[in-house]
């Protein structure tokens, strides 16, 4: 009979831990904004296109329908110029530890290559990209050809260290120089931002769970 209450315990400490969380499949980024997402184009000359709904000729989504991505391209700063372009997350809760994870790639066999960024601020609800201090990855830096993912790549990020009572923003930035030999599309898909529970509330959850458990045995045997 303990086992069963054990295993009773343990379903219900499941739902609780994992409950909470942001995910983000990009079917429509018209919602976005709604959403508490901001889409800030600072590059320079600005170009003709922002991010934008994927496009299936170029490439399909990570999941889901075959357009449910955003995608930026070379077209976000005018030709030779360098892109900035940044989508930043709604606000997130860093009071406590979180994983961030989420897609991209460029196409295949692309010709000019691809950069992102993503970057955190803990200046609550700010969206202004000078808050976005702390550089959490890189993806292809250097800018070298072929150095951009060609499939679709997930990553991960801990945001553990980002400070007891914080809140913030994650930042992606797509960013280019010289777009007249850089520069193509990429895709982000599926992104999910989980609350990570701290070993020791499950354990004080578990252990209050199964006293109410015995508790509860005992008193319909009496």
């Amino acid at each position: 009979m303990i086992k069963k209450f054990v295993l009773f315990a343990t379903l219900l400490m499941i739902p609780l831990a994992l409950s909470a969380g942001v995910v983000e499949n990009f079917d429509n980024i018209s919602t976005l904004s709604g959403s508490g997402w901001v889409m800030t184009n600072n590059s320079s000359p600005i170009g003709s296109t922002g991010w934008f709904q994927g496009n299936t000729a170029v490439f399909n989504s990570q999941a889901g329908p075959s357009d449910s991505y955003i995608a930026a391209n070379f077209n976000n700063a005018a030709f030779g110029g360098n892109i900035s372009n940044w989508l930043l997350t709604p606000v997130l809760d860093l009071s406590v530890a979180n994983k961030v994870t989420f897609w991209t790639r460029t196409e295949t066999g692309s010709f000019f290559p691809d950069s992102l960024e993503v970057r955190l601020s803990t200046n609550g609800s700010s969206s202004n990209v000078v808050d976005f201090t702390a550089l959490l990855l890189s993806i292809n830096p250097t800018l070298s050809l072929g150095g951009y993912p060609e499939v679709w790549t997930q990553y991960q990020i801990d945001l553990s260290s980002a400070g007891s009572g914080a809140s913030g923003r994650v930042g992606f930035r797509y960013l280019v120089t010289d777009t007249s030999v850089n520069g193509d599309y990429i895709g982000i898909d599926t992104y999910t931002q989980t609350p990570v529970p701290e070993p020791m509330t499950l354990v004080t959850l578990g252990s209050g769970l199964l006293g109410i458990a015995a508790r509860r045995f005992r008193k319909n045997r009496a």
